[in-house]
């Protein structure tokens, strides 16, 4: 009887100790994920020539939240909408989306309206968005952003950050550094020149 309990109890410490694993894997993978800018997300995307290949609702409502005075929000619904594409980089079936934002807000749908309180202005915002990709765009090329490493399924419509975003976050953090270095350095000149100056009155009057 005891060997038995002591089995079973091993049985549970060890399913425990893999759960416990698990969980520590996904909050690090998350974490990893959760750490990189969207910025350099956006700066190591290629970008590629995309062909819609099917426009289709998914038959699911997903909230948004709508604002309607200073401390007013609530909630509606929008359709989901998926258009799969084809890019020129990896030859194979992506999901589009309007941006990063809207990427990481939604990774299931291409694309989320503007919220409004009644569902229905919702629904139609959705319905035009649909019908211009089905109709105006059909199977014409268009410009898209893809991340292989990061993102194989999913491609961008749009860069959150373009070039010139991307210049200033990196500058001006540098040009700031550089600033007080000079400064750190130029304060240890004038003291190093203020104890030679003191050195050599003492000589003089000495």
């Amino acid at each position: 009887l005891h060997s038995a309990e002591r089995s079973t109890w091993r049985s549970r410490r060890e399913r425990g100790l893999q759960r416990e694993n698990s969980e520590n894997n996904k909050k690090k993978g998350h974490g990893e994920q959760g750490g990189r800018s969207p910025a350099l997300q956006d700066l190591q995307a290629t970008a590629a020539n995309c062909t819609v290949l099917s426009v289709q609702q998914l038959g699911e409502l997903f909230e948004c939240t709508f604002t309607c005075g200073a401390d007013c929000r609530g909630t509606a619904l929008y359709p989901c909408v998926q258009v799969y594409v084809n890019n020129s980089e990896s030859h194979s079936r992506a999901l589009l989306h309007s941006d990063e934002h809207q990427l990481l807000a939604n990774p299931k749908c291409s694309y989320i309206p503007p919220c409004k309180r009644e569902n229905q202005k919702n629904l139609e915002n959705v319905m035009n968005w649909q019908q211009y990709w089905k109709d105006e765009i059909g199977s014409q090329p268009f410009t898209c952003y893809f991340n292989q490493f990061q993102r194989p399924d999913d491609v961008l419509l749009h860069r959150t950050h373009d070039e010139i975003v991307l210049l200033h976050c990196f500058l001006w953090p540098l040009v700031t550094f550089v600033v007080g270095v000079l400064i750190v350095l130029l304060t240890i000149c004038a003291k190093s020149l203020a104890v030679k100056a003191e050195a050599m009155k003492k000589r003089k009057f000495s």
